[in-house]
């Protein structure tokens, strides 16, 4: 079995080129069959062996996540035929592997029974390839399309040797004179039947969306959704499926395909969606609402309407990822543009009453008309194909809709001002001012009522991890003005933006707003609310997504201010972010450099005192974790000399304050510097700052 190398290739009619390049690169044997038996120039060969491998690589997939030392038991180990079956289109095996071992750590032991033996179900699908029919829809970096590249050197030397391709399925109309025409044949996706009421409707209503987009080109009834017939099998190539699945926690759901690796046609589109996930999404809401359960434990539906909400959204996002479509984490500076970016809930404060009705879209988004009217439209005869792409994506452009994706949104050190996970609001420090006014409204509503009656504290504790981490992403998005940037992914003779620097003063206002996550006023929760969180019940112990605790058993309320402004610090004193400061400043002096931002950072946190005992501790704590991030960014590997150099600058003269004072606090300080003085290249200030529990509101990262 040889896998081609699909990456070099020679696109014309001459076999000897073809073969040249065939001939310059790699392949991969991937399997050696020994024949049985032959048949009229066939071969029966034994297949077996070729199931039975760890071609997943489990066993260092375990290992290099520190889980543990395992490797293939095949005695443990069979074919699997249940499953094993074939399609017109595709055939389909399974074997059940199971992997022998020692542990590491309690996260195996969490999924199964016996954490020595790891059995897993490895399946193998072989797919008919298309025919060549499929007319390929050139790439641009603006489409918000996912994209196959290869190189190929039958290219003339004045064109790009690398190619691209917008990832898509084929789609026709029956009357391609029609200006509205039903396709020869829709895109059908179809409903995993074995999930519940209500969240079986609420997925079948958010996949439909995009049939909005489709109707707004020009095809009827181009894109479907059904539940799965009974006599249909999910596997089947045929099929293009959204499945419900369940995990132990609620980790990513996800939107893949099957593709032409030749072309990028999709032949087949899966969607995952997590079981769980609709359950973080009640639990925001129940943290939220002011005494959901006051009078009744059966007051379900204000959060089961969010959460129902987020689902189908939730829906759309992946299913757009199997009909070709990249994330946006632009799409919500645009009025929530687009269902490719990650949403978080938006609340209203009205009348100091926070309000749920508009906490998520409700449909499909301009961006994503934009891009299904890229990836799908067909082009109008007289026009040439790149001449029509390039005036949609330039019509969008005048309309202000962004696309951003990815790379450009999920660094911590990130400089797009306006490409966020799960942030809101058209300016990142606007909305982060209300989302700090909305979580201190839900933080004094807060009481043993947002739980039913029956059950432990310790559930109320885990109900208040969402509420009073609800401003972490948006922080994120503020950071990201702090030295940050305007930019499209633009290119030559179009109308976009190409690069400049944020204003000084939003900038500044950003600042402000960041700083303002790091003070006892913000952090600390009050002090009537910690009797709410004795230490935990018997039988409901901590997990990934509870409050860590330095105090051992007890609640540690102080941890939680550690842990909230640390995950303000890394982001703010990025080093990454602390050049490109030095940066922007030396090209305009009204811009903020890195001095003035270590120097407010400084005088609104180490310098800052209260007059209250419990908040002059918070402001301690928080203060520690402003102190470890400016040492730390003084020695950080990744910080550039000049970086440093203004940072030491920094800390010498904090030395020289902190000498003078008297407080325990400060004079523990001044012996950190004294420390760090004596061996820069050993030093890392490391204060047991809890870890964050898992938050993002649709897993871990």
């Amino acid at each position: 079995m040889i896998q081609p190398n699909q990456d070099y290739r020679a696109i014309t009619d001459n076999k000897a080129e073809k073969q040249s390049v065939a001939e310059a690169f790699g392949k991969s044997v991937l399997f050696g069959f020994e024949i049985k038996e032959e048949k009229e120039g066939k071969y029966i060969i034994d297949f077996t062996p070729f199931l039975m491998q760890d071609a997943h690589g489990v066993a260092s997939r375990l290992k290099s996540g520190n889980y543990g030392t395992y490797k293939l038991n095949k005695d443990k180990s069979a074919l699997a035929l249940e499953r094993t079956k074939s399609f017109p289109e595709n055939s389909e095996f399974e074997a059940l592997l199971t992997f022998g071992g020692e542990p590491k750590g309690r996260t195996v032991s969490s999924v199964v029974p016996n954490a020595k033996n790891i059995s897993v179900i490895q399946h193998h699908s072989f797919v008919k390839l298309p025919d060549d029919n499929y007319q390929k829809r050139p790439f641009d970096p603006r489409s918000g399309a996912i994209f196959i590249s290869y190189m190929d050197y039958a290219s003339p030397v004045y064109e790009p040797i690398k190619k691209r391709y917008a990832v898509r399925h084929r789609l026709e109309k029956k009357n391609p004179e029609a200006e509205v025409s039903e396709p020869v044949e829709p895109i059908i996706y179809y409903l995993d039947p074995g999930t519940p009421e209500p969240v079986r409707s609420a997925l079948l209503d958010g996949a439909k969306w995009w049939d909005q987009a489709f109707e707004a080109i020009g095809y009827k009834n181009a894109f479907q959704v059904k539940m799965l017939p009974d006599k249909a099998d999910p596997l089947d190539a045929r099929y293009n499926v959204i499945q419900w699945v369940h995990r132990s926690t609620r980790g990513w759901s996800y939107g893949a395909s099957v593709v032409d690796p030749r072309t990028g046609e999709i032949i087949k589109g899966h969607v995952s969606l997590g079981s769980l996930r609709i359950r973080q999404d009640f639990m925001i809401a129940q943290a939220m609402m002011n005494k959901p359960f006051a009078n009744s434990d059966t007051n379900h539906d204000p959060m089961m309407k969010l959460a129902l909400a987020r689902i189908r959204q939730l829906s759309a996002h992946e299913v757009g990822h199997t009909i070709g479509f990249a994330h946006n984490f632009a799409a919500s500076t645009n009025d929530r543009a687009s269902v490719m970016d990650y949403p978080h809930p938006q609340f209203e404060l009205n009348n100091g009453e926070i309000e749920f009705a508009n906490a998520y879209d409700t449909g499909i988004g301009e961006w994503d008309k934009v891009t299904v009217n890229y990836s799908y439209s067909d082009v109008p005869e007289g026009m040439q194909e790149r001449e029509y792409l390039n005036s949609i994506l330039e019509k969008a452009n005048m309309e202000g809709i962004r696309f951003i994706s990815d790379s450009d949104a999920r660094s911590s050190g990130g400089a797009h001002a306006f490409a966020h996970l799960w942030d809101n609001g058209n300016n990142a420090a606007d909305e982060l001012e209300r989302v700090l006014e909305i979580r201190q409204k839900a933080i004094s509503n807060f009481s043993e009522d947002n739980i039913r009656k029956g059950e432990p504290y310790s559930v109320l504790e885990d109900v208040f991890v969402p509420l009073y981490f609800f401003h972490r992403y948006q922080t994120e998005a503020a950071v990201k003005i702090v030295g940050g940037l305007e930019y499209n992914y633009a290119v030559k003779g179009s109308p976009e933006q190409v690069v400049e620097h944020l204003d000084g003063k939003l900038q500044e206002k950003a600042l402000r707003q960041i700083l303002h996550t790091l003070t006892a006023e913000e952090l600390a929760i009050p002090k009537e609310k910690l009797a709410l969180f004795p230490p935990r019940a018997f039988g409901y112990g901590r997990d990934r997504e509870s409050f860590k605790s330095n105090t051992d058993v007890a609640f540690d309320a102080l941890g939680a201010a550690a842990t909230a402004s640390d995950m303000s610090m890394s982001l703010l004193f990025h080093p990454a972010r602390a050049e490109r400061l030095i940066q922007q400043h030396s090209l305009n002096k009204n811009l903020p450099g890195l001095s003035q931002v270590l120097d407010e950072s400084i005088e609104k946190t180490i310098k800052k005192d209260q007059k209250d005992s419990y908040m002059q501790a918070v402001q301690n704590t928080i203060n520690f974790v402003v102190f470890k991030h400016l040492l730390n960014l003084a020695v950080n590997k990744d910080a550039t000399p000049m970086v440093k150099a203004v940072t030491n600058a920094k800390i010498d003269e904090l030395a020289n304050w902190l000498r003078g004072r008297k407080d325990a606090v400060s004079q523990e300080m001044y012996r950190n510097i004294g420390e760090f003085r004596d061996k820069p290249e050993e030093f890392k200030l490391e204060l047991n700052v809890p870890k964050i529990p898992d938050g993002s509101p649709i897993g871990s990262y």
